[in-house]
């Protein structure tokens, strides 16, 4: 009778230790499943075309953004800095022309964005349509900047992809990336007016012309030149409503001396300090406005 019970006991821990090994087996089955499911439906998503169109929505451009995005962490996880550099280049080109498929679609309300100003400085009472658009831009990365005289543009929050990119690149990209988020971070010109200060500006061309010094070997170096050159070119001739000289009077401005003074006199061997050297020389000597261009060379 004992060895009876204790068969049966024995029979009933065994069914039951199989009942939970069955029953293990069926959960990480489903869990596996469920994960091939979600790899599966990531898979098969297709990001919009980064050619504009009426037919695409807001949450369609954020939705490919954000698909993206994902896909390059994943990447930059496993590449060498050589290999992100490469990365970074196409991340950038699809990502401006999601942006400017954005500003496209969006821009009657963007013509309209200046009229929500508040009395309170850089305060708006946005619309909801407005709050909700906002809301989805955020999800990647993007933001309304006004820049001044009733414009405003969709950017990239400032130093977005140098958080992306920072410390998975070659230390010239690192730097290059990181100086072009410093220069993004204020606007700096609307029609033809500068908005940033004249310092501000001089110190941007020396922080351009220290990376091509450290970095003259650097496929980004033609970038880099184009970046100084457009804004020497600002700094020494002016713009418009910024003018560095008085063509009347053929006199330099007092803000400009002055500012040329400070950079001689702080980085007296650069390139910078070089050209304003051209330019006072060049009204010393009262040389016509019509010739000074000519007579500074400023692309050479």
């Amino acid at each position: 009778m004992i060895k009876k019970i204790v068969a049966v006991c024995m029979l009933s821990v065994l069914v039951f230790s199989c009942k939970k090994e069955v029953q293990k087996v069926a959960e990480t089955k489903t869990a596996n499943d469920s994960i091939t499911q979600t790899e599966i439906k990531e898979d098969l998503f297709k990001p919009i075309d980064t050619a504009c169109s009426t037919a695409n929505k807001t949450e369609d451009y954020i939705a490919a953004l954000q698909w993206y995005k994902a896909k390059t962490d994943k990447e930059i996880a496993v590449n060498s800095p050589e290999q992100n550099n490469s990365l970074y280049e196409d991340y950038v080109k699809i990502r401006t022309k999601y942006t400017d498929c954005l500003n496209g679609l969006h821009q009657d309300m963007l013509d309209q964005y200046t009229d929500y100003h508040t009395n309170e400085p850089d305060t708006y009472r946005l619309p909801d349509s407005v709050k909700k658009i906002a809301a989805e831009l955020n999800k990647a990365g993007l933001e309304f900047r006004v820049m001044g005289e009733g414009l405003t543009e969709i950017h990239s929050v400032n130093r977005y992809d140098y958080a992306v990119f920072k410390n998975k690149v070659t230390p010239d990209y690192e730097s290059y990336i990181l100086q072009l988020a410093n220069d993004s971070k204020e606007n700096y010109a609307i029609n033809g007016g500068l908005m940033i200060t004249w310092e501000e500006l001089g110190d941007r061309l020396i922080a351009w012309e220290n990376f091509m010094n450290k970095f003259p070997k650097s496929p980004l170096i033609k970038k880099a030149k184009r970046e100084y050159d457009d804004y020497l070119l600002d700094y020494i001739l002016g713009m418009d409503s910024s003018p560095t000289y008085d063509r009347t009077e053929g006199r330099l401005m007092d803000d400009s001396k002055e500012e040329y003074s400070r950079i001689i006199k702080k980085y007296p061997n650069s390139r910078t300090a070089k050209k304003a050297k051209e330019l006072i020389a060049a009204f010393d000597a009262h040389v016509p406005v019509d010739q000074i261009e000519d007579r500074i060379n400023l692309r050479r």
